[in-house]
């Protein structure tokens, strides 16, 4: 059975996941983007296939790697996708949120599709139920609403994220993860309305790190997958790598 590394460089972290055919098999966060630890990946695992995604201005030598010794993709507005981008400007949607529109419209291809990401950033990515990403929003992350009342404020503590948030806080970092957390799922559920008043049969499906802290404050139904970005990966590298 093919095996198959899906590289994902994102802001805060790096991760590869590994899938054995079409079975993710398991994720590992990355040290850094060394040639030498890309190869001990292909040493290991000795992939078929593999595929990039990344979002920041990662070690170039790696993707000369990966092409020397597997059939390596990197994911750019130049792939095929099972979706158009009629948007101004589609050289620049980021590598992320292609990867996951393509699971979206991989696992729910009749629906329109609200995908979540939870990543540095919120994004929201709207694809309709004419496999068309017509755009969406961005907005702070978790770790950076936490970080940023901490830089900008003379006295406010860095606090640590935290599920377990009271609405009326009763201390400094209980209030702070009041306002944060659940302003981001207040705010996530007003985008989800929004969406749900002017389109029919639409999908919500949240993906990202955080969902640990956030899927439980969402007043909404949604499909909650931390996955779904790899499984994304997957679904293009096949299309692009077969």
């Amino acid at each position: 059975m093919a095996i198959t590394l899906c590289f994902d460089f994102g802001n805060t972290r790096k991760k590869v996941a590994v899938f054995h055919g079409a079975d993710m098999r398991e994720a590992v966060v990355l040290a850094d983007d060394t040639t030498e630890t890309v190869q001990s990946l292909l040493s290991r695992y000795k992939p078929a296939k593999s595929i990039l995604s990344s979002v920041i201005d990662h070690n170039p030598a790696i993707e000369e790697l990966l092409a020397a010794q597997t059939r390596f993709h990197k994911l750019s507005h130049l792939t095929k996708v099972a979706f158009t981008t009629p948007v101004g400007k589609p050289e620049t949607i980021g590598a992320d949120r292609l990867a996951l529109t393509a699971a979206a419209i991989h696992f729910y291809p009749t629906y329109n599709n609200l995908v979540i990401g939870m990543g540095s950033c919120i994004t929201y990515n709207f694809i309709n139920k004419y496999h068309e990403f017509v755009g969406g929003a961005i907005s702070p992350g978790l770790e950076m609403r936490l970080k940023s009342l901490n830089y900008y404020t003379a006295k406010l503590p860095l606090v640590k994220a935290d599920s377990n948030v009271p609405l009326m806080g009763y201390d400094t970092n209980t209030n702070i993860l009041s306002g944060v957390v659940l302003g981001m799922a207040k705010e996530m559920d007003g985008f989800i309305e929004a969406y749900k008043e002017k389109y029919r049969n639409i999908n919500v499906l949240l993906t990202g790190g955080d969902i640990v802290y956030l899927a439980s404050h969402l007043k909404n139904r949604i499909f909650a997958d931390p996955d779904l970005i790899f499984k994304g990966l997957y679904a293009i590298s096949e299309v692009n790598n077969p």
